[in-house]
């Protein structure tokens, strides 16, 4: 299966490279000045997540949050909802930290760490919805078992996840986004809503954008879906 336009993926790789890890020297001491709504030692919060939040709610996370944008406008726009954006890039979680510092919202909190091994850093059952956004691809077959929808990590999600919890998906990215229907197909799961182009369908009446979708949407559709485990 051919994930991607090499030549296309390669440029819009290298850009979006650019804007993600330029080093911040000041992201260690914002990161330590707002301790509040950042964790930077997840297994120290394992089953207590909801201490760091004003309501005990339903638990979603994005896994990648980048610069926050998705995660921030999610939790403002559902308050009865707890939010957790999980980031690997220092500089990357302290720039969606700063501008989450704008409008503090009592939903939200952000974690600076690897998001593959969600089953170390929280309960099974413990999440009701898990958020995969543009996804790194790795397109070469033998870095397939990275890809964030590989068997591997649906295993994890399926630990973590609530009973009638569900995966939402998007990407750019046509091959990533067929081999997911077929991993996901034969894992079993079972998907709820399957979208080829999401900005020309209903859904995107209420879809909230990433930063990464605003930028390179124009390129070509954007993919979604929204699956859950068949217990």
């Amino acid at each position: 299966m051919n994930l991607v336009d090499n030549d296309k993926f390669d440029k819009l790789n290298e850009e979006v490279k650019s804007l993600r890890v330029r080093n911040k020297p000041w992201a260690d001491s914002y990161i330590k000045d707002h301790a509040d709504y950042i964790v930077t030692e997840p297994k120290n919060w394992l089953g207590k997540w909801q201490e760091r939040f004003e309501s005990k709610q339903p638990l979603n996370v994005e896994i990648g949050t980048g610069k926050g944008q998705f995660i921030i406008e999610n939790a403002r726009a559902h308050p009865e909802v707890n939010y957790i954006g999980i980031e690997l890039q220092k500089s990357v979680i302290a720039t969606a930290l700063r501008k989450f510092m704008e409008d503090p919202l009592p939903n939200l909190q952000f974690v600076l760490t690897d998001g593959a091994n969600l089953d170390e850093l929280f309960l099974a059952g413990e999440i009701q919805k898990i958020f995969l956004n543009f996804s790194d691809p790795w397109p070469k077959k033998r870095h397939a078992k990275r890809r964030l929808t590989s068997p591997g990590f649906l295993k994890t999600y399926q630990k973590v996840l609530a009973s009638n919890g569900d995966i939402e998906f998007k990407t750019d990215n046509r091959g990533l986004f067929e081999y997911t229907l077929v991993t996901m197909n034969n894992f079993p799961m079972i998907f709820d809503d399957v979208f080829l182009d999401l900005h020309q369908s209903p859904e995107n009446e209420t879809n909230i954008e990433t930063e990464y979708e605003e930028k390179f949407s124009p390129n070509g559709p954007i993919y979604k879906l929204v699956a859950h485990f068949n217990s």
